[in-house]
């Protein structure tokens, strides 16, 4: 078994997201995870993703606060406990609209090859 202490778990930047802090739970440098990573996200009020899609499917997790996840088909809040899925190159946007911060688990195989 691989843990990995919220203490000791080290941030990562991730491309178009802005005032928000990521921290890796699983996978990549964090743990031996093969086929999936684990990250954390920190959204501030206003912090967000900008739109953008990739070629594998997620899962988000919000866990406290509240984020808007904008797609092709609308928006929808998505308020501590609730999870979504997105599939593989389903445009998307995040913003935290509230005055409180956000925390989201995001759930992700490893990328593929274009």
């Amino acid at each position: 078994m691989q843990v990995t202490r919220i203490g000791d778990a080290k941030p990562y930047e991730a491309r178009g997201h802005f005032a928000m802090t990521g921290l890796r739970l699983q996978g990549f440098e964090a743990s031996d995870a093969e086929n999936f990573w684990v990250g954390l996200s920190h959204f501030l009020p206003g912090g967000g993703a900008e739109s953008s899609a990739s070629n594998v499917e997620k899962v988000y997790v919000v866990l406290s606060g509240e984020v808007t996840v904008t797609t092709d088909d609308g928006e929808t809040v998505l308020k501590a406990h609730d999870s979504c899925r997105l599939a593989p190159g389903e445009r998307r946007e995040i913003v935290n609209r509230t005055n409180l911060p956000a925390s989201m688990l995001v759930i992700m195989p490893y990328a593929k090859a274009t």
